[in-house]
Order: C-alpha cells, then sequence, then structure tokens
C-alpha cells in the first residue's frame, strides 16, 4: 500500500491518519519501517531521514506526530535529535535500536523519548507501540526500567533536593508514582494496591498534571532523579 492509499482510507473513514517520520541511516530498515506502517489504514509515512540532522529539520517541516529514532548516526545521533524535536514540540519520539541495553537508551529517554523498541521488533507490536506513543501514553519495557534503576544507582546518594511539586501530591497519589517508577503497569498497580484500573488512570494523569511530566517515562527518571525511590530500596 502507498502513503497515498494508506490516506484515503483514512479519509474515508473520518480519521486523521497519525503521521511518521522514519529517521535511520540504513535504508534498507527505513524500506521495510515504511512497508509496515503503510500497511495500516490509520498509519501514514510522513517522510524519512538518513541522520539526526536531518531529522530535526524534517520534524519541522513535516510535522509528524511520531518520530521512529535510530539512535546510532553520522553527523547527529538520535539522542541529540530528540532532545532538539522534543525542544521544538514537533512530535513524540519512540527510539530504535538494535540492543535492549544500548549505552545511549538512557541518555534518550532523558532527553524526551516517549519510549523505547527494538529494531527486531514484530511487525504488529511495531504498529502498536506507534499508536501507543501517538496516543499520549510511553513505551518503557521492563530492561529500559532495570536500566534506568542500574544507572541512578550509580550516582551518589542525597544530593538531590525534592521539588516542591511533590507536595501537591496526595498520599495515594505519591505511592502510585512510586509504583510507576518501579515499571509496574497500570494493571499491576491496581491490582497492588486494589482498585479499579481506571482509579490507577485517573491517579496517573492527576501525577503528571501536577509535576508537569508529559508520560509515564519521565515520571520514572523523576522519581529517581529526586531521590523519591532509590534502587534495591522496597
Amino acid at each position: 500500500m502507498t502513503a497515498g492509499s494508506g490516506r484515503a482510507a483514512t479519509a474515508g473513514s473520518g480519521r486523521a491518519a497519525t503521521r511518521v517520520l522514519l529517521v535511520d541511516d540504513q535504508a534498507l530498515l527505513r524500506t521495510g519501517f515504511r512497508l509496515i506502517l503503510e500497511s495500516e489504514p490509520d498509519l501514514e509515512v510522513a517522510g524519512e531521514s538518513a541522520d539526526g540532522l536531518d531529522a530535526v529539520e524534517a520534524a519541522r517541516r513535516l510535522a509528524p506526530d511520531v518520530v521512529l529514532m535510530d539512535i546510532r548516526m553520522p553527523r547527529m545521533d538520535g539522542v541529540e535529535a530528540t532532545r532538539r524535536i522534543v525542544a521544538a514540540g514537533s512530535a513524540k519520539v519512540l527510539i530504535l535500536t538494535t540492543f535492549d541495553l544500548d549505552e545511549y537508551v538512557f541518555d534518550a529517554l532523558r532527553a524526551g523519548a516517549s519510549g523505547f523498541l527494538l529494531k527486531d521488533t514484530p511487525a504488529e507490536d511495531l504498529v502498536t507501540a506507534v499508536r501507543v506513543v501517538a496516543g499520549g501514553d510511553a513505551l518503557l519495557s521492563p530492561s529500559v526500567t532495570r536500566r534506568l534503576i542500574e544507572e541512578f544507582a550509580r550516582q551518589p546518594v542525597g544530593q538531590t533536593a525534592q521539588p516542591a511539586a511533590l507536595a501537591s501530591l496526595t498520599a495515594r497519589e505519591l505511592e502510585v508514582l512510586k509504583l510507576m517508577a518501579r515499571g509496574m503497569t497500570n494493571g499491576e498497580i491496581a491490582r497492588d494496591l486494589v482498585v479499579s484500573e481506571t482509579t490507577v488512570k485517573t491517579h496517573v494523569g492527576r501525577v503528571l498534571d501536577k509535576l508537569s511530566l508529559r508520560d509515564r517515562v519521565q515520571a520514572v527518571v523523576f522519581a529517581y532523579e529526586t531521590a523519591l525511590i532509590r534502587p534495591g530500596a522496597g
């Protein structure tokens, strides 16, 4: 299916397609991703870039909803490109890499990426990931959560003051934030607190709003950076 036919199908259903920018220095991978995404009527490939510098300009010019971003590229890597795209409010960024413990994954998440995906992820999972991130949620695998914890475990203890914004959280909201930082899903949090998943979603939304955080990825980073929880505690 071509990009044009994908747009037509979506237009016929009355919904705007999710526009995706593909960023990878390997043309073969970009072609593969394009074929996967354009087979879906609600997804459209807005463009392609072979390096981070071009990606920043393309994101500004094409206004995609989601950027599939490789990390290791010439001219400008995916970390810096992610930082610039997120700062400009151009799009949400979904990181692509070959290894789940890529040394740059942590930096990319701190730069504002909304999720992380392996390049050998099954086609259906890639499509789901794009939809999840486009919908405003975050995609953070357990392996990446563990890596975040490991990174903070190596940092000195007791040097970060907790921001005043934490005082605005209720006791239950603070509890939810801590569980989020452990990498727990809404369903797992609901079972742990013996409440409904809908209630958890409400708490998560309030936590993000009160702390001015974009998504769950930022919440995990925030919790460790502010020493709200510590690796190995609890």
